[in-house]
Formats: structure tokens, C-alpha cells, sequence
């Protein structure tokens, strides 16, 4: 059998419509002499594979399920079949006992990540009204219903000798919360890896001169995640700003107005100027696909990119916010960090250390330029700078905290060996007093102590920058790395 679960053929990704949906394939393993000899079998466990493909339908997500396979040639036409469908993951929901035949051709065509599910239909199997059915054919058939476990070692077997590496879930169909938040998670990261698959990064600028641990190497990023990466121009994005009408103007303003509590003494000229760049940005991202967007230029000796680059933190901060994350200072592997925060869901707002507080034992971290606007504690604060420090210009400037409660935290490194990895912590944000100088700003509590955290994270050569996200995700990030075959480390 062959069935497709999915809300829509066509995609939106953080607004941008794609056509490359998240494919979890799917299929269940059994031993086709067995149906013959035990009435019913074969049905009930066909209900049991149903039930796993309901548990794994997501409305970002195809379910392609080929049913039992329970022969050799039958697994060879659905590697092929799975191939054509362009699966991102393969999900194994071992019934009962096969032959590690019927899965190898399977996993070899397909050469995806796999995923072996050992879940038994109930916690136990009731001994007392088995032993009573005084038929020793029910009796086996009944056994085999609860067999999943027989063939394990077999495929694990195979797939270690094949140099195949796979990921087993063992627990119950039913019943078991733990089991399938593991589950979960897996296709969950298998989402994540998708998004960065078909993402599309846009470089607009340059570096900022001598930050040296933000040099990366793009091609790194394409072979690590996939995805696309644009070069782009200052220039086109001031080109844009000049032809921004009046009227779109006023109306971003007054979004400005809905989305960010905006102080009273930022100046009209300003937020309009802000808004005029807000619109371009929305229009450059639209033009080229973009999913993501690191930037930096200085604007020296430009009046427009100079106009143009110095009003640009609230129309990156809207973006940041709707899922097109913004990363300043040219910072590319933070970019992806962020991008892949917000595609779990948890935001992934543009951070650094500021400074330490012994005295409550907390990391003040921050940034100036775009934050996640999802993830702030109350309304973003949007104040005007007479200078931002460090670079050219002045204009305005967000202010927020991220919201209290568990968050994580992500960088993405490059090792100098020509591999990236995962950096993560999980923290919490909590509340206190902040520095109100118009940038991001929280406090993160760590289970180690700040200052072991510090010397811990610091230990690992990650850049100065991170992503920032709420809830604790580790588990997941873990998944996502194992999925991409790269290094993760967790500090705390």
C-alpha cells in the first residue's frame, strides 16, 4: 500500500512558498510466510504501522508509507520508490520478526538518516489469557503480534557491517510520552535540517575589519547544511529605499508603532527614515528568496549606503521577527545559528557576552542591531543612538529583553580542521536590572555558575557571537547534528 499524508503540496517557509516539503518515509517489516499461517496477523499489524504514520503526520511534513514489507524484492522496489520521493528521513517500525534482507536494499537506496523504531503494542503481553487459548497456532501468532524486539540485533547487525549508522527508539505504541517525544524530536531535526537544506542566506556587505574569529568560509556553510548562499550588494538594497513611496512609508511607520513600543523621543525623520529601509529590506529578501541575511558595511564615503545601512536595525529587527533571521556584522555562522533556532520554533535572537555579575552570578548578554522580537520579554523598545558604537552613523535602535524561563543557546563553530560543530548551552533568562543603552540586553543564569560557564564556553573557540532561543533544546540540537554528521557539545 501506498499512502501520502500532508496539509498542502506547496510550502510556506517563513513566508516564502517552496516546493520542497520535509518527506518522512515510512515502512513496516515482516515475514510474508508468516500471513498464511497466522489468520489476521498481517491486518493487525498494517493497523499498527497506520497508527505510527497518524503519530507522525505534521502539517510541514509528507508521510510517504509503503505499508509491510516482507519480502526481499518488495524492499528492493521500495528503495527505489523512496528514492523517487525524495525523503528526507527513513522511519523503520519494526512489527515483528523479518529478515535483515528486507531492510538492507531499503536503507541502501534511499541513503537517508534512519530511524529504527522497536515499539511493542502494549507494555506487556496479558500471559494469563494467552496461556488459555488452548490453540498453540493463535497462541504463536499472538507472540509474533508482540515480537518487534526478535529482529533488532539482526538489522543492527547488518547495518553496523554495512557502515550504515542508524538511530533505534525502542519503547511502546502506545502509553509511553517519553518514547515518542524522542521520536518527535528526530522529526523535528529532520525539519530543521530540511529548512536549512533549501534556505537561502544573503551576504549584504562586508566583515567588520579584524574581527577575525567571524571570517568563515561559505562553501564550509553549503557543505554542512545545504542551502544556497547570495552575494549581495549594499547598493541594490539603497536603489530600493529611493523608489519606496510616501504612502508605504506611513504605513510601515505605522507598524513600527504596533509592533515596537517607540519612545517618545525618537523623531518622526527618523522613523520615517527607518521605514523607508524597512520596506527596501522586505522588497530585497522578496527578490532574491532570502531566508536568512547577514550584513555589515560601514557607509563611509556613501551618502545613500551610508543612509541606508545606519537606518536599518528595526526594519532587520520585523524580519528577525517573522522568521527571516537577521545577524549583524557580517556574522555568517551566526546567521545559520539563528536560523536554525527559529526553525525549531524557539527564536534565535543575535547575542553576545556583554559583561559578568558576580554579585547575582549571572552573564549580561545582548547585541546591538536586529533582536527577536517573538521571544522578548513585553514589547521591544525602540530608542534613538546618537552614535553606534564602533561603527558609522547614528539612528534607532531596539531595546528588549529575552523573556524569562528556560532558553538555549547555539553557535555554530568552525574548528580550524575544516569541520563545523554545534557549541550549546541551556540556561535561563532571568530578571533583574539591564543596561538601557538602546541594545539587547538579558541576564542568563547558568546551572554551573557563570564563571564556569564562561571558561567552559570560551574552552571550545566559538566566535563572539551566538543565537539565543526560549525553552531548553539541547536534545533536539543533538538530533539536528547527528542527522548532518557533525560534532555537537553541550556545556551545561
Amino acid at each position: 500500500m501506498s499512502t501520502v499524508t500532508t496539509s498542502s503540496l506547496v510550502f510556506y517557509d517563513n513566508g516564502i512558498a517552496t516546493n520542497s516539503p520535509m518527506r518522512v518515509g515510512l515502512f513496516g517489516i515482516g515475514l510474508d510466510v508468516y500471513w498464511p499461517q497466522f489468520d489476521g496477523l498481517e491486518s493487525r499489524l498494517t493497523g499498527y504501522l497506520e497508527q505510527v504514520a497518524g503519530k507522525l503526520a505534521r502539517s510541514h511534513a509528507q508521510v510517504v508509507n509503503l505499508g509491510l514489507i516482507d519480502t526481499p524484492e518488495k524492499a528492493m522496489q521500495a528503495g527505489h520508490r523512496f528514492r523517487r520521493a525524495d525523503i528526507d528521513i527513513l522511519v523503520i517500525y519494526v512489527t515483528t520478526y523479518a529478515l535483515s534482507a528486507t531492510v538492507l536494499p531499503v536503507v541502501q537506496r534511499a541513503n537517508v538518516p534512519v530511524l529504527l523504531l522497536n515499539l511493542a503494542p502494549e507494555a506487556a503481553i496479558d500471559y494469563a489469557r494467552f496461556n488459555q487459548l488452548n490453540d498453540r497456532t493463535r497462541m504463536t501468532g499472538e507472540w509474533l503480534a508482540y515480537c518487534s524486539a526478535c529482529p533488532v540485533p539482526e538489522i543492527a547487525n547488518v547495518f553496523r557491517r554495512a557502515g550504515i549508522p542508524f538511530h533505534q527508539i525502542t519503547g511502546m505504541l502506545h502509553n509511553d510520552p517519553d518514547c515518542w517525544q524522542e521520536i518527535d524530536e528526530w522529526i523535528e531535526a529532520a525539519h530543521v535540517k530540511n529548512v536549512m537544506a533549501h534556505n537561502c542566506l544573503g551576504l549584504m556587505g562586508n566583515y567588520y575589519s579584524g574581527m577575525l574569529d567571524i571570517y568563515s568560509d561559505p562553501t564550509l556553510q553549503l557543505i554542512t547544511f545545504g542551502g544556497q548562499i547570495k552575494i549581495l550588494e549594499v547598493d541594490e538594497l539603497s536603489a530600493l529605499r529611493e523608489a519606496v513611496s510616501a504612502p508605504e512609508i506611513q504605513e510601515r511607520v505605522a507598524l513600527f508603532y504596533d509592533q515596537f513600543e517607540v519612545q517618545s523621543d525618537c523623531s518622526r525623520a527618523e522613523l520615517e527614515r527607518a521605514a523607508c529601509t524597512s520596506v527596501a529590506l522586505d522588497q530585497l529578501v522578496e527578490r532574491h528568496g532570502l531566508g536568512s541575511l547577514a550584513y555589515y558595511h560601514k557607509g563611509s564615503g556613501n551618502v545613500s549606503n551610508a543612509d541606508t545601512m545606519s537606518s536599518i536595525i528595526l526594519g532587520t529587527s520585523l524580519l528577525t521577527g517573522r522568521g527571516i533571521p537577521v545577524a549583524g556584522e557580517y556574522e555568517i555562522k551566526n546567521a545559520q545559528a539563528m536560523k536554525i533556532m527559529d526553525s525549531f520554533g524557539v527564536g534565535g535572537s543575535f547575542t553576545e557576552y556583554y559583561a559578568m555579575d558576580f554579585t547575582d552570578n549571572v552573564v549580561l548578554m545582548g547585541h546591538d542591531g536586529p533582536g527577536h522580537v517573538q521571544i522578548a520579554q513585553g514589547q521591544t523598545k525602540v530608542k534613538p543612538l546618537q552614535v553606534y558604537h564602533g561603527k558609522v552613523g547614528a539612528g534607532l535602535s531596539v531595546e528588549m529583553s529575552v523573556q524569562t524561563g528556560p532558553v538555549t543557546l547555539l553557535s555554530v563553530v568552525e574548528d580550524g580542521r575544516g569541520k563545523l560543530f554545534l557549541l550549546m548551552a541551556e540556561g535561563e533568562s532571568v530578571a533583574g536590572p539591564i543596561l538601557e543603552i538602546g541594545n539587547t540586553n538579558s541576564r542568563y543564569r547558568f546551572s554551573v555558575g557563570a564563571r564556569q560557564f564562561v571558561n567552559n564556553w570560551n574552552s571550545h573557540g566559538p566566535a563572539h557571537h551566538c543565537a539565543v532561543g526560549v525553552g531548553h533544546i539541547a536534545s533536539k540540537l543533538k538530533k539536528l547534528g547527528s542527522l548532518l554528521q557533525i560534532e555537537t557539545i553541550q556545556v551545561c
